[in-house]
């Protein structure tokens, strides 16, 4: 079973917390995870902006940043081994669902399986639909539909 600590930054934790906790888990073993730690930080805007400048040089908000810490190919499940860190700005994540028109819930689930995918070792080169790394990112949504996160 893989491992996620969630935690929050200027923001207060979320109720629903261990419900993406739980999503995480259930994402990352659908990804090929075994036996990794993931940790999982809710912020608002004005931090991931910092991090965004720092890490990648744009100095602009996000929605989600990953920082992987390990390759998984060739790997076999043994002690417990961090897999990265997933960075979510919920206000930023918030106001992409008003945008796209879908639910808060759906489009945090979104963003966990897109973090989760960059930590597996997944990439994309535009935000196009056909690009493989975001249909496997859909299809993974659909897989996982039961789960909700309820924001």
């Amino acid at each position: 079973m893989n491992k996620v600590e969630v935690r929050a930054e200027g923001i207060p934790l979320p109720a629903w917390a261990d419900g993406a906790a739980a999503y995480c888990r259930a994402a990352m073993e659908k990804t090929g995870f075994c036996r990794r730690e993931l940790s999982l930080l809710f912020c608002g805007s004005n931090f991931i902006q910092e991090l965004n400048k720092r890490f990648r040089g744009q100095n602009v908000p996000t929605d989600v940043l990953s920082f992987p810490y390990t390759a998984l190919e060739g790997e076999k499940c043994g002690v417990y081994k961090p897999a990265g860190d997933i960075v979510i700005s919920l206000e930023d994540m918030k106001e992409n669902a008003r945008l796209a028109g879908v639910p808060a819930d759906e489009e945090l689930r979104r963003l966990l399986i897109h973090g989760i995918l960059h930590l597996a070792g997944c990439d994309h080169a535009g935000n196009e639909p056909g690009e493989p790394m975001l249909m496997r990112q859909e299809a993974m949504l659909k897989e996982l539909q039961g789960w909700t996160t309820a924001i």
